[in-house]
């Protein structure tokens, strides 16, 4: 079956680094579209990032434009956040998300674990 499986979080200072990862399996990854979602306490699950299924066009949630880089690597069947400059609100649990059916009604979401980000001042 679907997995996905997300690292990388963690406690970091205000103005920071960190970097995801999630390990995907059970579906041929190279052919999904991949994305990056967040949740911060007491508000709702937000798109962050996007990644289609070569990895040629990414989008992001304006408030992490030219800090946030989203990747994959095909041949390890991984997706990536690399999160620079990170801000205190950037603090939430993070996750990975892949879907099947058109982009506008997916049919069937996926959902990793999550992971934590916490950004201090």
């Amino acid at each position: 079956q679907v997995q996905l499986v997300e690292s990388g979080g963690g406690l970091v200072q205000s103005g920071g680094s960190l970097r995801l990862s999630c390990a995907a399996s059970g579906f041929s990854f190279r052919y999904y579209i991949m994305n990056w979602y967040r949740q911060a306490p007491g508000k709702e699950r937000e798109l962050v990032a996007t990644i289609t299924s070569a990895g040629s066009t990414t989008e992001y949630q304006d408030s992490v434009k030219g800090r946030f880089t989203i990747s994959r690597d095909n041949d390890k069947n991984t997706v990536y956040l690399q999160m620079n400059s990170l801000k205190l609100e950037d603090t939430a649990v993070y996750y990975c998300h892949t879907f099947e059916g058109p982009v506008n009604a997916p049919t069937r979401n996926y959902w990793g674990q999550g992971t934590q980000v916490t950004v201090s001042s």
